[in-house]
C-alpha cells in the first residue's frame, strides 16, 4: 500500500514497467495476493510517465477511498496463480480467478484515464483445458462494485480479455443501488467477449465508445458488449460498434441475467456495422425507465466520427507527462 499522507494531495510517477513479482515468482495464492497487490490511499494520482510505464503481476486496488486518479499506464491484467474450478457456475462448471487488473470498490471520486488493460502477454490460448474448461487465470481488467460513486473511465485501451467490466458485484447487493454513478467515454474495446460493461443498479452513461472484434474470432470471440443486467439504468449515446459477424442489436446488447431481474437502457445515435444500432427492435427490446437525466451537458461526437477519434486519443502513451 502506498503511504497515506492524511489527506494531502500526492502524485505517484511511474517510469517504466513496475514487476510485482521482481523478487521472484509467486510461490502460492497468499503470496501472491500479498506481493501482487497497489493499494491507492484517498487524494492520490498514480500517473505513468512516457509510453512505456506499466504494471505486471499486479492489481491496483481502489478501496472505500476518495479522489483518485490513475492515468497512462499500461496494465497487464494479472493471472491467478491458482484459479479455482467451481462445479455450480454454470451448468457445466467454470474455472474462477480472483484478480481483476483494477477494482474501484466503495471508492468515490475516481478517475481512470487513458490506459490500455490488456491479457497480454499471457493470452488464454496459453492455457491448458481442466475438466473440460479452459484454465482461465483471469478475472476482470476493470470493476466497479459496492456503492462505488462517481466514476470516470475514459479513454482507456481495453484488448485482448474476456470478461471486462463488472458495474455492481452481484444481484444480492442491494446496497448498490443509488449508487455505482459512472461515465465511460471515448473507450476502445478491442477483442473483447463481453462485459463492455456488464451493468446491475448503476445509473451508468456509456457514451462515444469504440468496439471492434469478431463473433468468430478464435482467441476472445465476441459474445456481446453492454450486458443490461438487474436494476441498470444505462444512458446510451452515439457508440460505434464494428462488430464482424453481428446482425442485429441484440448481438451486441444484452440482457445479462434473469428475465425476473431486468434493467432499462435508452440510446441515441448509436452506428450497429455503420447502421442504425436499433435499439428497441424485435431482438432488442428493454424497458426504458432508466429513471434519470444527465447532470452534465457532454460534447457528443457523431457516432460515424467514433472510430478516427477513438484509435487516435485512446490508451496509454498519448500523454505528455513529465
Amino acid at each position: 500500500m502506498l503511504k497515506n499522507t492524511g489527506g494531502k494531495p500526492t502524485q505517484v510517477k511511474i517510469y517504466g514497467t513496475i514487476d510485482m513479482a521482481a523478487d521472484g515468482p509467486f510461490k502460492n495464492a497468499t503470496d501472491q495476493g500479498v506481493r501482487s497487490l497497489i493499494s491507492l490511499p484517498s487524494n492520490t494520482t498514480l500517473i505513468g510517465v512516457g509510453a512505456d510505464a506499466g504494471i505486471v503481476n499486479g492489481r491496483i486496488m481502489i478501496k472505500g477511498v476518495d479522489n483518485v486518479i490513475v492515468r497512462n499506464l499500461t496494465i497487464a491484467n494479472p493471472c491467478d496463480i491458482a484459479p479455482v474450478w467451481d462445479p455450480k457456475d454454470t451448468s457445466t462448471g467454470n474455472w474462477n480467478s480472483r484478480y481483476d487488473g483494477l477494482n474501484v470498490d466503495q471508492a468515490t471520486h475516481v478517475w481512470i484515464d487513458h490506459n490500455t488493460f490488456t491479457d497480454a502477454p499471457r493470452t488464454d490460448d496459453q492455457f491448458p483445458k481442466e475438466n473440460g474448461k479452459l484454465k482461465q487465470c483471469h478475472d476482470g481488467s476493470l470493476d466497479i462494485k459496492n456503492g462505488a460513486d462517481y466514476v470516470t473511465v475514459s479513454n482507456n485501451v481495453f484488448k485482448l480479455h474476456e470478461k471486462n467490466t463488472l458495474v455492481g458485484s452481484s444481484d444480492s447487493t442491494t446496497s448498490d443501488d443509488g449508487h455505482l454513478t459512472v461515465t465511460f467515454h471515448g473507450n476502445l474495446y478491442h477483442d473483447i467477449t463481453g462485459r463492455s460493461p456488464r451493468v446491475r443498479f448503476g445509473k451508468v452513461h456509456v457514451y462515444n465508445n469504440y468496439y471492434q472484434g469478431d463473433r468468430d474470432a478464435k482467441l476472445y470471440p465476441h459474445h456481446y458488449s453492454i450486458g443490461v443486467g438487474y436494476k441498470a439504468k444505462i444512458v446510451s449515446q452515439h457508440n460505434a460498434f464494428d462488430i464482424i459477424g453481428a446482425k442485429e442489436c441484440g448481438d451486441v446488447v444484452e440482457a445479462s441475467g434473469s428475465s425476473g431481474k431486468t434493467g432499462a437502457i435508452v440510446d441515441s445515435g448509436s452506428l450497429l456495422n455503420g447502421v442504425a444500432l436499433g435499439l428497441g427492435g424485435e431482438s432488442c427490446k428493454f424497458s426504458t425507465a432508466v429513471g434519470w437525466t444527465l447532470p452534465y451537458t457532454p460534447v457528443v461526437l457523431d457516432a460515424s466520427k467514433v472510430r478516427e477519434s477513438v484509435l487516435r486519443n485512446a490508451g496509454a502513451g498519448k500523454l505528455s507527462v513529465r
